[in-house]
C-alpha cells in the first residue's frame, strides 16, 4: 500500500540510521565504545579565545576535520555546528542507505533542534565588521548564524525537498524533532533527516552561557558534571550531537532497511523559568503522556535515560517525576545518564541521548554515568560499569533551561538483520 493509500494512524515512524559526532567519538560505533565504557571525554577548554574564560570544563569534539567530510562550497557558508549537522546527517544516510529518489524529490523532509545557532561563524563576521568595516563582512552572516541553517543546508547538499522544520524550543527540542518527524510521516512523507547539533564553545557563545546560574564553572573534569550526588555543582557544557533517519515502517521494509527502533511515544509540557521544583509535575505529565501515546504501561520501561541536569534542586524533582510517572516500578528500572562523562550539548543532549538509548537497545546494555559513584536520590542510577539485561522499551527525558519539557519511549528495532 502506498503513502497516500494508507490511513495516518496505520503509518509508523521507525529510525533506520544514525550519525553521531560526539565528544567521546565520532561515527556510532566509537560513541558507543565510550559510552559503553563509561569512558570520560571532559576536559579544560582549549578553544581560542576561551581558555580566559571563568567556563573551566566542557565536552570539545577533536579530531573533527569538516574539510574531509563535507564541500568547500558550504564550508564557507556554515558555522561548526551546521558541519556537525551535515556529517552526522551524511553518516545517517550512509547507516540507512538512503538517498534521494530524482522521481520523488518531495519524499524526504528535513528537521532540526538548535538553541546557540552560528555564534563563532557570527563572532567573526562581527570582527570583521568592527574592525575593517562592512565591506569586509561576508555576504553569507545573514544565515550562517541562524538557529535554521543546518536544515537548510542538509536540505540542500542532499536535494531534500519533503517537508522541513526548525526547532528553537529549548533542550527539549532534541526529542521533540522525533515527535514532528513521526506527525510528518503519519500525513505522507516517508522519510525525514532529523536531529539536533551544537556548537557553544567559541567566545560569544561561551560569554553568554555565563549568565546561566546552572552552568558548572569547577575546575577538575572529573568533579564538573555531578548529577544525582551531594557534589552537584551544575552541568558542562559540550558540543556536537546526532542526526537520524526516520522513515515510515512499511516504506523501510519494502526496501529492505534495517529496523533499529521504533519511535513509539513523545510528549511535551512548559513548567516556566519560576523553579526548578516545577519541572517534577511537568515532567511526569510528559512522561505519562509519552507512555500513553505508545500504549504503554510503566512496568514496560527497561531503562530509563535521565536529563541530569546537575543542580540538586532540578535532580530531585526529576528523580519524583520519575517515580510519580512510573509508580512502584520506578525503584526496579536502571536509569543512566551516559552525558556526565562528555557534556550537556543543549538541544543535542537528548539527541546524542537518544543514540545511546537505541544502541543500548540493540546490545541490551545499559551504559554506565561516568564519573559517579555516590547518589543521593531514590534511582537506580546505574553507576562504574555497564550493567548487562534483556532491553525492549527505553524512555528518554529531557528538559530546558526556560522549562521546557519531554519524554520519548523508543522501542527496540523487531529486526535483527546483521
Amino acid at each position: 500500500m502506498s503513502g497516500a493509500e494508507q490511513q495516518p494512524g496505520q503509518r509508523r515512524a521507525v529510525l533506520t540510521g544514525m550519525g553521531v559526532v560526539a565528544p567521546g567519538g565520532i561515527g556510532t560505533d566509537a560513541f558507543w565504545k565510550a559510552v559503553q565504557q563509561g569512558s570520560a571525554s571532559l576536559g579544560p577548554v582549549s578553544r581560542e579565545g576561551c581558555t580566559h574564560l571563568p567556563l573551566r570544563v566542557a565536552g570539545e569534539v577533536r579530531g573533527f576535520d569538516p574539510a574531509g567530510l563535507i564541500e568547500d562550497r558550504y564550508l564557507v557558508q556554515t558555522d561548526r555546528f551546521t558541519h556537525f549537522a551535515m556529517a552526522a546527517a551524511e553518516l545517517a544516510l550512509a547507516d540507512a542507505q538512503l538517498s534521494t529518489d530524482p522521481g520523488a524529490p518531495f519524499g524526504i523532509g528535513v528537521v532540526t533542534a538548535a538553541g546557540s545557532g552560528g555564534g563563532e561563524f557570527g563572532q567573526g563576521e562581527l570582527q570583521r565588521l568592527w574592525g575593517q568595516g562592512p565591506h569586509f563582512v561576508g555576504p553569507y552572516q545573514s544565515i550562517a548564524w541562524f538557529y535554521a541553517a543546518s536544515t537548510g543546508q542538509i536540505s540542500i547538499r542532499g536535494g531534500f525537498q519533503g517537508p522541513c522544520g526548525v526547532l528553537a524550543n529549548d533542550e527539549a527540542g532534541g526529542l521533540d524533532v522525533f515527535a514532528h518527524a513521526a506527525r510528518t510521516i503519519r500525513h505522507g512523507t516517508d522519510a525525514v533527516v532529523a536531529g539536533a547539533t551544537e556548537a557553544p564553545l567559541a567566545p560569544y557563545s561561551v560569554v553568554c552561557q555565563l549568565g546561566y546560574p546552572e552552568l558548572s564553572l569547577a575546575e577538575d573534569p572529573q568533579r564538573a558534571y555531578l548529577p544525582f550526588t551531594d557534589e552537584a555543582c551544575g552541568f558542562s557544557p559540550a558540543e556536537g550531537g546526532a542526526m537520524f533517519v526516520v522513515e515510515e515502517e512499511a516504506a523501510a521494509r519494502r526496501r529492505g532497511a534495517r529496523i533499529r527502533a521504533e519511535v513509539a511515544g513523545h510528549a511535551a509540557t512548559f513548567t516556566g523559568t519560576d523553579g526548578w521544583e516545577r519541572s517534577r509535575h511537568g515532567l511526569a505529565r510528559a512522561i505519562q503522556g509519552a507512555l500513553d501515546d505508545a500504549g504503554c504501561a510503566a512496568e514496560e520501561i527497561d531503562v530509563v535515560f535521565a536529563d541530569a541536569l546537575g543542580v540538586p534542586a532540578a535532580d530531585q524533582a526529576e528523580a519524583l517525576a520519575i517515580a510519580d510517572a512510573l509508580g512502584p516500578h520506578a525503584a526496579d528500572v536502571p536509569v543512566t545518564a551516559p552525558k556526565t562523562g562528555f557534556g550537556r550539548a543543549y538541544s543535542a543532549a537528548s539527541a546524542l541521548d537518544v543514540a545511546a538509548a537505541v544502541l543500548a537497545l540493540e546490545h541490551g546494555v545499559v551504559p554506565p554515568t561516568p564519573n559517579i559513584t555516590e547518589v543521593r536520590h531514590d534511582l537506580d542510577l546505574v553507576t562504574g560499569h555497564a550493567r548487562r539485561l534483556p532491553l525492549r522499551t527505553a524512555l528518554v527525558l529531557s528538559r530546558g533551561l526556560m522549562g521546557c519539557n519531554a519524554a520519548l519511549v523508543l522501542r527496540r528495532g523487531a529486526d535483527e538483520r546483521p
